[in-house]
């Protein structure tokens, strides 16, 4: 980053701007220890958008010729972008070991000059908030990174306005690695998709964030506004980390997440809630096991209480607006069972997992309720069940459905960059899983828009992502960011 600095003091409280909880704080990570170095932010050049050539003015929208620059660009550092996403790719960020990928991180925003923001997340701050979801696991090694942009000179007359690019680092396990055609976490490029665990969900998403902007910089300009770079933790259980941004006081415009969704615009998705059922048994040897009370048994009979619920909340889909169409919107799976002992022991216990889905018009408080209702009905019919009945532990992702509203300005902008990169109209579409757009839209008031490259099996078996579609995906986010936030000279 050029420019002067601007006279800053660490120790005055009152320096620091609305949206940016520290930005004179800058967190440095190595394996050992974590050192606070205190440092005035950089700032680029006092050249306001009116100064700027290339962009129009009434209305101010991009010139052809700046736009083929940027896309130009994008293409020229691709190979780099594709080597960064590699080396992320093989730091195995599962929960609990994310804070290696974010140390790779919050070296990348360093390099970029940005403000590097990095901390860990605390349960006691968040346990209170709306959109929270209980975690009974240990936070000690959970902490987000955020890189922030502030220009010189921010002002809402020249167009510039703030902007959240949001992405998680968490990804999910990748199970049975012989079940992989290659090992999970050495990602391999074949017939331009990359393979590899979190490739798609969505560690191309946090890289093309990065080099959009420096796509940008690398032409001599930076955003006119402030832009927030995050990367989160938890997204794929309860989504804490996001709604961790959202407490430490980030705030802006709009936001973008750059999940996997093939180009598409996401515009409502179901809510999301796991729970965990456990269920007693009465163990006798198996020579006498009409004496007893299996405990496995007796928790497949639940699950097929619940499947029949499923079938239930399903055809609620007929009222409701934008899943009405859609052939099988929610969804129950059982993530998760373990029961018994020992093979010749009529089993004494069981637990298992289930993720359920909740349309927009419903209310996950009811939801919660009539699941505890069907379970304890069920087991009131069995005679072990009926005094000993299994217990409903909500834990992991309470996430409320959403529904993207008040986003008609900036789905504009992307439109157009879409338009720009693909020579097709931005498409709408709604989604059976969720994501962190929810938090800046439902607790901030912040349109937030899902909007990313195409990847297949996420979650599976060799998950991989499609690099064109990275790459146009890249130019999109570097055109919209210039248009929304507006241009001033590095």
């Amino acid at each position: 980053m050029s420019g002067g600095d601007e006279a800053h003091d660490p120790s005055d409280p009152s320096d620091h701007r609305p949206g940016f909880a520290r930005e004179d704080m800058i967190l440095e990570a190595t394996t050992d220890v974590h050192t606070i170095l205190l440092a005035r932010p950089q700032v680029a050049s006092t050249a306001t958008m009116d100064a700027v050539s290339g962009l129009r003015q009434s209305p101010r929208m991009l010139e052809t010729s700046l736009k083929t620059k940027i896309m130009t660009e994008v293409d020229r550092q691709f190979d780099d972008q594709t080597k960064v996403l590699a080396d992320l790719v093989k730091i195995p960020s599962t929960r609990f070991r994310e804070a290696p990928a974010q140390d790779m991180m919050a070296r990348l925003f360093k390099q970029d000059g940005l403000g590097v923001d990095r901390w860990q997340i605390k349960i006691d701050d968040l346990k209170h908030l709306p959109g929270y979801s209980p975690h009974s696991q240990d936070y000690d090694d959970a902490w987000n990174v955020v890189g922030a942009w502030r220009p010189s000179s921010p002002s809402s007359k020249n167009g510039g306005r703030s902007l959240i690019l949001n992405g998680h680092i968490d990804v999910v396990p990748e199970g049975p690695h012989d079940m992989w055609s290659r090992p999970p976490f050495e990602p391999a490029v074949k017939d331009g998709w990359m393979y590899g665990r979190g490739a798609g969900d969505m560690k191309a998403g946090l890289i093309l964030n990065v080099f959009a902007l420096r796509a940008l910089r690398a032409l001599g300009w930076r955003p006119a506004a402030d832009v927030y770079q995050q990367s989160v933790v938890e997204e794929e259980c309860t989504g804490n980390g996001a709604l961790a941004c959202l407490q430490r006081g980030y705030r802006a415009d709009a936001a973008l997440i750059p999940e996997p969704s093939s180009g598409v615009l996401t515009v409502a998705q179901v809510g999301v809630m796991w729970f965990q059922v456990k269920v007693t048994g009465h163990p006798v040897h198996v020579y006498k096991a009409d004496a007893g009370s299996n405990a496995i048994e007796s928790a497949f009979r639940l699950i097929q209480q619940l499947r029949e619920l499923e079938k239930k909340w399903n055809e609620k889909k007929a009222h409701d607006t934008h899943f009405h169409d859609h052939h099988h919107p929610v969804n129950f799976n059982v993530g998760k069972i373990a029961g018994g002992d020992w093979a010749s022991s009529v089993p004494a216990w069981c637990t298992f997992d289930m993720r359920v889905g909740v349309l927009p018009s419903q209310n996950l408080k009811e939801c919660r309720q009539e699941i505890e209702d069907l379970i304890r009905h069920a087991a009131a019919n069995d005679p072990f069940l009926g005094n000993n009945p299994p217990t409903v532990t909500w834990e992991g992702f309470q996430a409320e459905p959403f529904v993207l509203k008040n986003h008609e300005q900036v789905r504009v902008v992307l439109a157009e960059a879409h338009k720009t990169v693909f020579g097709d109209e931005l498409l709408d579409k709604t989604s059976t899983g969720t994501a962190d757009n929810r938090f800046f839209g439902l607790y901030a008031g912040i349109p937030a828009l899902v909007y990313g490259p195409q990847s297949d099996d996420i979650h599976g078996f060799d998950e991989r992502v499609n690099l064109e579609s990275i790459r146009k995906i890249t130019q999109a986010t570097a055109l919209f960011i210039a248009e929304w936030c507006g241009l001033q000279a590095a």
